[in-house]
């Protein structure tokens, strides 16, 4: 199963750290990581595999909630392939 993750939070030490362990703690391998700062505020989007997981997809969301209410992040996960629905255009019409 391939997903996106998204963290946004007040910026502080070790929120890559920290999220990056919980993923490996579930054996989910990250593919690709961008992150940055704006103002005061992190963020960070990664792509994500969990095809090695073994927990159910409801099971790994609580885990990152839990993380994220520990933090004080907003921490997201979503299957990519409802990711990649929601940001394709659709080149069927031809007007706006």
């Amino acid at each position: 199963m391939k997903a996106i993750v998204s963290v946004v939070g007040k910026d502080k030490k070790g929120i890559i750290a920290k999220v990056s362990n919980c993923l490996f703690d579930m054996n989910i391998n990250i593919e690709n990581i961008s992150q940055t700062i704006m103002q005061d505020y992190f963020t960070m989007i990664m792509a994500v595999d969990a095809t090695d997981c073994g927990l159910k997809f409801d099971a790994v969301k609580d885990k990152l909630n839990s993380l994220a209410e520990q933090m004080g992040l907003e921490i997201h996960i979503q299957l990519q392939s409802i990711f990649d629905s929601m940001h394709r255009l659709d080149t069927s019409q031809k007007e706006l």
